[in-house]
C-alpha cells in the first residue's frame, strides 16, 4: 500500500523499493536516494508461513535469496518435511527465482503445503512417494509400473515427475532416478554423471529436463522432443525455470531470456521471436506452442500456429496481460481490467466471442483439452470451446454456478467448488461431468 504519511518523495520511494523489491531510477550517485534505496534492498523481508493444521511460523530472509531458501527455513521452523511454498492465491512458488521475483513482499501469508503421499502418472502407470520416502509403483510395466529394476535405489525420494512412458525421482541429495520406456528418458544412464545437486525436473511427452542447483540443464530423452539440448547447452546458464508442451522445452533464464530446443515446428525454435523474448515472466503452453508474457504486460507466441503460436490477430488486445492460461489447441490471457482476450483454434476456445461480453472481471481461468471455465468476480463462471464433449456448454448447471471458489477439470468435464462446501459438475458424462450437485464431507 502506498504510503500518505507527510514525509518526502525520496523516503516514499525507498520504502516502497524495500517492500517490492522494484529498483528506484534516477537517483543522483552518492545521493540521499541512491544510498537509502540501497539499503532498503539489503533489508530483510518477514513473512508468516502457516501449515493446513494451523500452525504457523515467522520466517525472515533477503529480496536477493531464493525462493528456496526461504522454503527451507520455513520447513526447518515448523519442524516439518520437504513441501511446496504456496502464495496467499494458492500458486506454488518457483523455488530457484530470487524473492524479489517472486512477488514475496513483507508482511506476506504464505502456506507451506505438505502432501504426505505425492503421486504422479504417465499414460499407464503411477508412481506414488510414500511418507518415509520410498516409492510404489503398478500399472503397465511398459510405461513406469514396474520399478522393481530400481526399488533398492528409491529412497529417500522427495519428488517424482513423469512424461507419457516413464518416471524420474529427485533423491534428497540431489541425485535422481529413472524408470519406464527407455527411449523416452526412463534410461538415464547417458547424463547419470550430470545429475547432481538437481533442483527441478520438467517433463514433456518423452524427454526430461532437470534444472540444477547452479542453473544449469540436464535433458535426456527422445532427442526429437528435447531429449537433446547439446545445440544449446551453452546458453543454458542461469535458468529460473523451463515450460515444456509435447514436443520442446522453453527456458526462463535469470535475464528474462529465454532459450528453446526440441521440436522445431512446435517451439523448438524461437528465432523468429528472438528479439522479442526479453524480460519474460513467465511462459505457458499449449500442446504445440508457448505464449511468454513480458515485464510489460505484452505477450510473444511461438510454435504451431493452430495451437496459438499465431497470435498477431489480437496483438493490438494483448495489453497489460497478468496471467495466460491454455488447453491443447489455445490460449486464454487474462487483463489488467479483468477482460480476457483468446487465440488459437477457433474450435476449441480460441474464438471466445460468442461469450466476449460476459468476461468481465475475469479472477481465473481452468482449462482442459479443448475447453475453458473462468470465473469471475463474483463467483459465476463462463464457459466456451468444444461444446460436444469437453465442458464448454455449462448452460444445464448455470443456476448452480454462483460463488464458485474453485474449479478443477478431467478430460472433457468440469467440476466447481462453491463457498458452501459443494461440488457442481458438468461436461462428459464418461468424464465425471454428469450435471449433478454433492456435497463435500
Amino acid at each position: 500500500m502506498i504510503m500518505r504519511h507527510n514525509v518526502v518523495v525520496w523516503a516514499a520511494l525507498v520504502l516502497q523499493t524495500a517492500r517490492y523489491g522494484i529498483e528506484v531510477t534516477g537517483a543522483v550517485p552518492g545521493s540521499c536516494l541512491e544510498t537509502a534505496s540501497l539499503k532498503a534492498q539489503k533489508m530483510p523481508i518477514v513473512v508468516e508461513v502457516g501449515l493446513l493444521s494451523g500452525k504457523t511460523a515467522p520466517v525472515t530472509a533477503q529480496l536477493d535469496e531464493k525462493v528456496g531458501t526461504l522454503k527451507s527455513r520455513a520447513e526447518t521452523a515448523l519442524g516439518v518435511g520437504p513441501g511446496q511454498l504456496l502464495d496467499s492465491s494458492g500458486s506454488v512458488l518457483n523455488v530457484l527465482e530470487p524473492i524479489r521475483r517472486g512477488r514475496v513482499q513483507n508482511g506476506d501469508s504464505l502456506t507451506l503445503y505438505i502432501n504426505r503421499i505425492h503421486v504422479k502418472a504417465s499414460r499407464g502407470a503411477v508412481a506414488a512417494i510414500l511418507g518415509h520416502g520410498s516409492v510404489v509403483t503398478w500399472g503397465h510395466a511398459g510405461y513406469g509400473g514396474d520399478s522393481s529394476a530400481v526399488r533398492g535405489q528409491l529412497k529417500n525420494v522427495q519428488r517424482i515427475q513423469a512424461n507419457q512412458c516413464a518416471f524420474a525421482a529427485i533423491l534428497n541429495d540431489g541425485s535422481v532416478v529413472t524408470w519406464g520406456d527407455a527411449d523416452c528418458g526412463g534410461d538415464s544412464s547417458a547424463v547419470r554423471g550430470q545429475l547432481k545437486n538437481v533442483q527441478q525436473i520438467q517433463a514433456n511427452h518423452c524427454a526430461f529436463a532437470a534444472i540444477l542447483n547452479d542453473g544449469s540443464v540436464v535433458t535426456w530423452g527422445d532427442a526429437d522432443c528435447g531429449g537433446d539440448s547439446s545445440a544449446v547447452s551453452g546458453q543454458l546458464k542461469n535458468v529460473q525455470r523451463v515450460q515444456a508442451n509435447r514436443r520442446a522445452f522453453a527456458a526462463i533464464l535469470n535475464d528474462g531470456s529465454v532459450v528453446t530446443w526440441g521440436d522445431a515446428s512446435c517451439g523448438g525454435d524461437s528465432r523468429a521471436v528472438h528479439g522479442q523474448l526479453m524480460n519474460v515472466q513467465q511462459i505457458q503452453a499449449s500442446s504445440l506452442a508457448f505464449a511468454a508474457i513480458r515485464s510489460d504486460g505484452s505477450v510473444v507466441t511461438w510454435g504451431g500456429a493452430a495451437h496459438g503460436g499465431y497470435s498477431a490477430d489480437v496483438q493490438p488486445w494483448l495489453k497489460n496481460v497478468k496471467r495466460i492460461q491454455a488447453n491443447h489447441f489455445a490460449f486464454a490471457a487474462i487483463l489488467g481490467d479483468g477482460s480476457v482476450v483468446t487465440w488459437g483454434h477457433a474450435d476449441y476456445g480460441g474464438d471466445s466471442s460468442a461469450v466476449h461480453s460476459q468476461l468481465k472481471n475475469a479472477q481465473c481461468i481452468q482449462s482442459r483439452r479443448k475447453a475453458f471455465a473462468a470465473i469471475l468476480g463474483d463467483g459465476s463462471v463462463v464457459t466456451w470451446g468444444d461444446a460436444k464433449y469437453c465442458g464448454s456448454d455449462s448452460t444445464a448447471v448455470q443456476d448452480q454456478l454462483k460463488n464458485v471458489r474453485q474449479i478443477q477439470a478431467a478430460e472433457g468435464a468440469f467440476a466447481a467448488i462453491l463457498g458452501d462446501g459443494s461440488v457442481v459438475t458438468w461436461g462428459d458424462a464418461f468424464c465425471g461431468g454428469t450435471a449433478a450437485q454433492c456435497r463435500i464431507i
